[in-house]
């Protein structure tokens, strides 16, 4: 029986099909009272043109967590950015270059973040997400430029999207995951909007505050918002530790 150094070094990895493997990151944030995905214009082909989420092939002595991190900096110009894994796609034919398997990783930040990538890189925008579906049932989903115009979307990304969409929407009623689309300090107000931009309906203001309060996720901060042309509201911020409680 041969042992085995011996197998690895006889061994022929060329005997079997390979497959490339990708990571698209989805960064997800929320302004105007809807949900915007972070996308940047594909100055090559395929899909020249298009709208893509920042992404980018695997190095071979990379770690998946690694290539995502290097993809948000070298196509968003973002670092610092915590993600996590979201699904993987491997549909045969989504890329039309060869056989690629893509894992879907998903973050959600401050609409400054976006600003800070466009202003690092012009070919990045915030994206409007337009999502055709109720509840969490899924699917792909339309974005929209800042000129309300329809971006055309690269390969399978706006299902991409749409299942980062899904995650967040299920995500929303058991994990403090809101917070994440905020200042430090901010509103109930604007703790409601974020909700309801995720979940793409209304909510009862009333029992909705009443909700967020009693659980302790949030605390007071003792200040009222400045520079506003109606009546300042309190401003609270996240209460970590009840939140890891």
């Amino acid at each position: 029986m041969i042992s085995e150094r011996q197998f690895l070094r006889a061994y022929d990895a060329s005997a079997f099909d390979r497959v490339s493997v990708t990571v698209d990151v989805v960064l997800l944030s929320v302004a105007d009272g809807g949900l915007h995905a972070l996308v940047h214009r594909r100055a090559e082909h395929p899909c020249r043109d298009k709208w893509a989420l920042p992404g980018g092939f695997v190095q071979l002595a990379e770690s998946l967590d690694a290539a995502a991190a290097r993809v948000l900096r070298d196509k968003a110009g973002l670092e610092d950015v915590f993600v996590e894994q979201l699904y993987t796609f491997g549909e045969p034919c989504r890329d039309p270059r060869t056989r690629v398997i893509s894992v879907g990783y998903y973050a959600l930040v401050d609409i400054t973040r976006f600003e800070q990538a466009h202003a690092a890189r012009e070919d990045v925008i915030s994206a409007q997400i337009v999502v055709p579906w109720k509840g969490e049932r899924g699917g792909a989903v339309q974005l929209f430029g800042d000129q309300k115009q329809t971006l055309d979307v690269a390969f399978d990304h706006a299902e991409i999207i749409g299942a980062a969409v899904k995650r967040i929407r299920g995500k929303l009623g058991y994990a403090p995951i809101g917070f994440e689309f905020l200042p430090k300090r901010f509103t109930l107000l604007d703790l409601r909007q974020v909700h309801e931009a995720v979940l793409g309906r209304r909510l009862n203001k009333d029992s909705f505050r009443r909700t967020v309060l009693a659980s302790g996720l949030v605390r007071a901060t003792g200040q009222r918002e400045r520079a506003v042309d109606h009546r300042p509201a309190e401003l609270f911020r996240f209460n970590r530790k009840e939140a890891r409680a």
